[in-house]
């Protein structure tokens, strides 16, 4: 029984938008997550940090969550910013549940409890969406109260546990910060951060090691080789 993370599957088992396009890196990536996974077992918990479809729509996905479901272990997931299908947590679990699929399920104002941790998180916020340039808006707004919400309920439900944090977008970047996601993640002190979303040249402008309370990593798919990254056992 283990934990597990990665981010920004990107799947496309319709075939509609290929990965390949974006590289080498890429190329037969759907079958080296099959293989991957393979070594995981049943018991095992993978946090899939957002990215994981290109589908449109919930119906449009439907192959893609096929896919995951097939794959060992129980698969939570949360919201990336081309995770289009995504909607309503009831939405999505009852699409889940009609569909037969019983490993997956999302991780969306709610937290959920693995040994002596709390897996909290939400999709995040990054400066390439701030269109204005003020970083003031709505949804950076509403993204920090989503992860609060997380937060305070895994304090409420397991106080005695330590803090897990999941985004998709990067809280700090070279060059960047969002204080709004730091300042909750200062306030409520998660041993770990981890986040996706940079691919390719990106990767190197990523932040990993600590910062005050918290380890931070980058966890793309192509930046960990496609294979999901052990958090615990």
């Amino acid at each position: 029984m283990a934990l597990y993370v990665i981010g920004d599957l990107h799947l496309s088992l319709t075939g509609e938008k290929p990965m390949d396009v974006f590289g080498e890196r890429w190329a037969n990536h759907t079958q080296r997550l099959r293989e991957a996974f393979a070594q995981l077992t049943e018991d095992d918990v993978t946090v899939l940090a957002g990215d994981t479809s290109w589908g449109m729509s919930l119906e449009g996905a439907l192959e893609d969550f096929r896919f995951l479901d097939a794959l060992p272990g129980k698969k939570l997931l949360l919201k990336g910013n081309h995770d289009y299908w995504w909607g309503t947590a009831a939405k999505m679990k009852h699409f889940f549940a009609a569909q037969g699929f019983s490993t997956l399920d999302v991780l969306h104002n709610n937290c959920f409890l693995y040994g002596d941790y709390a897996i909290c998180g939400t999709r995040g916020w990054f400066y390439e969406e701030d269109a204005a340039g003020t970083h003031t808006g709505k949804m950076v707004a509403r993204e920090a109260l989503r992860l609060e919400a997380s937060f305070r309920s895994a304090r409420q439900s397991a106080p005695e546990k330590e803090l897990l944090c999941f985004l998709h977008y990067p809280p700090i970047y070279q060059g960047y910060q969002c204080p709004e996601l730091l300042a909750l993640i200062d306030r409520y002190r998660p041993v770990r951060c981890y986040y996706g979303h940079l691919h390719g040249a990106t990767h190197r402008r990523a932040f990993e090691g600590r910062r005050n309370s918290t380890e931070y990593a980058l966890i793309s798919a192509d930046y960990i080789g496609f294979v999901p990254k052990k958090i615990c056992d």
